[in-house]
């Protein structure tokens, strides 16, 4: 009855599977709630990005229901009927040790002969400026969150040894994504012509240009050379993959045409690209090293993405509502650099006059003014709020589909990838 509670405002417009974590596993048929007197269209995840990997288009566009109220509801279910009455889990602090450990390794891997190229290199590795260290907190969840059962006739010694090589593999990818990731933002700054990263002056902008590009260069090498020593053909080609998704996300974003610029497909295949691949492809290199099937492996690959696109989503809203102290760079960056992201789409979609403006481009101050004025009448702030919390249900609904487990560790870390959804759609910065 709560979860028909929860669902009551919904219509029968379109269908889309959400499982249930009980213990039958049944399946609920969601729908879209109506849009009201809202104008333009909405975006529904189910078909933008189909639940095969392999498929990275936007194609379908129909309306999507109210998409913060349902992923709240989701995960008040997810709450209230896990085996385990507990406090709250902080995903951070639960793998707080391993990321010190991660971030000691990060520091050694990262130095270079050149005195000049290891000071550029580890320029974003240093103690107070790595960041949020996001990706390798979820990569090392979902490591522990795969956790098979343990059969009755290893030994204790035999499973120790098992299990601790297992996790050294792992924490390998979490430190090959930080390194790929750190080498995208060194890069992307260059491109963007950046002077603050993190609360502090860019790497191009204290080196130099040059440097910056070379470093991030340096960093993918590095990358390269401990994806190599996995020796696993299917994870190399897996994060081989990203690093092209990276440079065809960047091209996209650097040579769109008018109709591609406000083109909501285009935007989140680009997004897809430039973020979500990285994450999403990650957590299925974790459950492969795991020897997890090719079914809970694209369940990992699903998590991922949505979490990754619901990330850049909110990431796109805050570059209009933060302030430059909370994001570590300048707000309104984007539309300075003229790149159109979903809250502008979904405004033109109200007031179709805006297209003029967007197609004028952004050089003159006026046309930013213009639009953000637009931004503010519209509802896109709001309908990229919905769209992002959209993803983060269907990635908190990859986690309960996975095989169930007595494994404590694996439940307290399920229960924290659903926590890191929640955080990802509730972030001010």
């Amino acid at each position: 009855m709560f979860v028909m509670r929860a669902l009551c405002k919904l219509s029968s417009r379109s269908r889309f599977p959400w499982r249930v974590a009980e213990g039958d596993r049944r399946f609920l048929t969601v729908a879209a709630c109506s849009h009201g007197t809202m104008s333009g269209r909405f975006y529904s995840v189910s078909t933008l990005l189909p639940f095969n990997p392999e498929v990275l288009g936007c194609k379908e566009i129909y309306h999507i229901w109210s998409s913060h109220a349902y992923h709240d509801a989701r995960y008040q279910i997810h709450q209230e009927r896990s085996s385990i009455i507990e406090e709250p889990v902080d995903p951070f602090s639960l793998v707080a040790d391993e990321l010190s450990i991660l971030a000691n390794r990060l520091r050694a891997m990262v130095v270079a002969e050149v005195p000049k190229l290891a000071s550029a290199a580890e320029y974003f590795f240093k103690m107070g400026v790595e960041g949020k260290r996001f990706r390798p907190t979820v990569l090392l969840l979902m490591a522990s969150a795969l956790k098979m059962s343990i059969p009755e006739s290893a030994t204790d010694t035999a499973l120790n040894s098992l299990s601790k090589e297992l996790r050294a593999r792992q924490q390998c990818i979490a430190e090959i994504t930080e390194m790929i990731h750190v080498a995208s933002l060194l890069h992307d700054d260059v491109l963007d012509d950046a002077d603050t990263r993190r609360g502090i002056g860019s790497l191009n902008f204290v080196m130099g240009n040059k440097l910056a590009v070379l470093a991030g260069d340096f960093l993918l090498s590095r990358a390269c050379v401990a994806l190599a020593s996995l020796k696993n053909t299917e994870v190399v080609t897996l994060l081989a993959t990203v690093v092209e998704h990276l440079v065809t996300g960047e091209t996209m974003q650097m040579t769109t045409s008018s109709d591609q610029r406000c083109s909501m497909d285009y935007y989140l295949q680009k997004t897809y690209y430039k973020t979500a691949s990285l994450i999403s492809n990650s957590c299925k290199a974790i459950a492969l090293l795991a020897g997890q099937t090719a079914e809970v492996s694209v369940l990992a690959y699903d998590y991922g993405r949505n979490l990754g696109l619901a990330y850049q989503l909110i990431d796109d809203v805050l570059d209009f509502t933060g302030t430059c102290a909370s994001l570590g760079k300048g707000s309104l960056s984007d539309i300075r650099h003229g790149i159109v992201t979903a809250p502008i789409l979904f405004a033109m979609e109200e007031f179709p006059q805006l297209r003029m403006v967007v197609d004028k481009g952004f050089e003159d101050p006026d046309n930013v003014d213009i639009a953000l004025d637009y931004l503010g009448k519209s509802q896109g702030i709001q309908r990229t709020k919905d769209l992002a919390a959209e993803h983060a249900s269907l990635a908190a609904a990859a986690v309960d589909s996975l095989p169930p487990t007595n494994n404590e560790d694996a439940i307290i870390s399920r229960r924290a990838l659903v926590d890191l959804t929640q955080r990802v759609i509730s972030r001010t910065k």
